[in-house]
């Protein structure tokens, strides 16, 4: 079964590299197309050192020289995007080697860049990456100041990644000033907001951020189960950095239980992966790592042999937080082996770095830039919130000149429709009078013809009663007729 996983595994790997291959080689073949436009060429070769950075910092800043000169070549602010991004990069592959000065240099020439094209997003990353290199140097007060600097931009922009990734340098922060509770709090913001955004590399930081809260609080169990969360997926995207860092707090947890052999194992590989990236920094926290195990185990020639080689590095690169780190270490293996002088000297230096970095000024410094920091976004919140309620009373305001306005042409309309039904009715008025008048003159003329008609016909009626009256005269009676007839008949 073990057999079978293994040639899965292979067989997996073997798909990456090769589908990384083919994406390489098509980015090449775009980026030295010059058929293409700039702009895609350009944006090819980014894509390139992206790739390359974090695995292969050498190749990767190479690359961006390359990406740079490109850029320099093309016509004035044409290329100054791209510029400040390779600049970016090269102070990327600077700081992975643990070159502090020279990433530093690097990120503020790539920071102007930003600011003069008005790049918000660029200018953002800048301040984390300037923040990270003083955080390396133990310069907790210039770091926050820069990831605050950087945290307002991103939400201005909401922008959940770079808030994501601002949240996990505070958290480390307050990690470092062993202020556990806030850490976490703030690793569990960063791993919501990754969550959300399916970002694998994310996810895998804040797995493993989150493992190194529960191991500081003992909590080895949760701590385990996070480092292995975080391994898991630092495999699925072939993330050589990712994984070391996994095998190295593994390593830590099996240290803490006592259990070296697997302890040693784990710091070991994760050291090789180390050593291939370039990644010095990471190296010597691994060999003061591997030095605590050859002391627990009695075996001080070979601690001491690693020892050095951490001292060595933390030197080199002004890593002040590692030095003290090695200093305790080498303050433990001497009294050990009953060198009390060397033991005492080394134990001075540890504390006087100790001193340096987690004095209670610098404690008082952090907290009030904190404080500062909350004043101002709260003071920007209630500025934004005061410029809604404005916008909000000016569109009120408006609504109601409209619902004014509406009224008024509502009630306009309503006067114009009585107006013109007025003048309607005035004209039917006047029209009705005038046909009164033509109806009384009428009627007068109808009165005046029939008075006379009936004066007429009473003078033909008066003219009728009057020979009647003379036929009545004239005429003997019926009556008398008769009478006279009878008469005669009896004679």
């Amino acid at each position: 079964m073990k057999k079978f996983a293994f040639l899965f595994f292979l067989v997996v790997a073997s798909a990456m590299q090769q589908s990384i291959a083919q994406k390489t080689d098509s980015l090449w073949k775009v980026y030295n197309d010059k058929n293409i436009a700039d702009t895609n060429r350009l944006n090819a070769i980014n894509s390139l050192v992206r790739i390359y950075i974090n695995n292969n910092p050498d190749t990767g800043a190479v690359i961006a020289e390359a990406e740079l000169n490109f850029a320099n070549s093309l016509s004035e602010g044409k290329g100054k995007k791209w510029a400040a991004k390779a600049y970016r990069s090269i102070g990327l592959s600077y700081h992975i080697k643990a070159n502090f000065q020279k990433a530093s240099e690097n990120y503020l020439t790539a920071l102007k860049f930003f600011e003069e094209i008005g790049d918000k997003k660029g200018i953002g990353q800048c301040y984390t990456n300037i923040g990270n290199v003083y955080a390396d140097q133990s310069d907790y007060i210039k770091s926050l100041n820069y990831y605050l600097k950087s945290l307002k931009i991103r939400e201005e922009m909401r922008d959940e990644t770079g808030m994501a990734d601002c949240y996990t340098n505070i958290g480390i922060i307050y990690q470092n000033q062993a202020n556990y509770g806030k850490a976490l709090e703030y690793y569990l913001k960063t791993l919501k907001i990754q969550g959300d955004l399916s970002d694998k590399v994310g996810i895998a930081n804040a797995y493993g951020n989150i493992g190194v809260v529960y191991w500081y609080k003992k909590d080895y169990a949760n701590a385990n189960e996070f480092y292995l969360k975080q391994l898991k997926t630092c495999e699925e995207i072939n993330d050589k950095k990712g994984i070391a860092n996994c095998y190295n707090n593994i390593g830590t947890v099996y240290q803490s239980q006592t259990n070296y052999k697997p302890a040693l194992e784990f710091y070991n590989k994760a050291l090789k992966i180390l050593k291939e990236i370039g990644d010095k920094q990471a190296s010597g926290l691994c060999y003061n790592n591997i030095a605590e195990v050859y002391n627990l185990t009695l075996e001080y020639k070979t601690a001491l042999k690693y020892i050095d080689s951490s001292l060595q590095i933390s030197k080199e690169i002004g890593d002040i937080n590692q030095e003290r780190l090695v200093y305790q270490n080498l303050s433990t293996t001497y009294f050990k082996t009953g060198k009390y002088k060397e033991a005492y000297e080394n134990h001075v230096k540890f504390k006087v770095l100790t001193d340096s970095i987690f004095n209670a000024d610098n404690s008082k410094q952090l907290s009030d830039i904190k404080t500062q920091f909350e004043v101002e976004k709260k003071a920007t919140e209630l500025k934004i919130k005061s410029d809604a309620e404005q916008e909000k009373l000016k569109a009120v305001s408006l609504e109601e000149k409209k619902r004014q306005q509406v009224i008024i042409v509502a009630v306009a309309g309503v006067l114009l429709l009585v107006v013109i039904f007025f003048l309607f009715l005035y004209k039917r008025f006047k029209v009705t009078e005038r046909q009164k008048v033509i109806i009384e003159k009428q009627k007068e003329r109808v009165d005046e013809a029939y008075n006379q008609l009936h004066e007429k016909n009473k003078e033909v009626m008066d003219s009728i009663r009057y020979a009647k009256r003379i036929q009545t005269a004239l005429i003997t009676s019926e009556k008398y007729i008769a009478t006279s007839l009878t008469r005669l008949m009896k004679n």
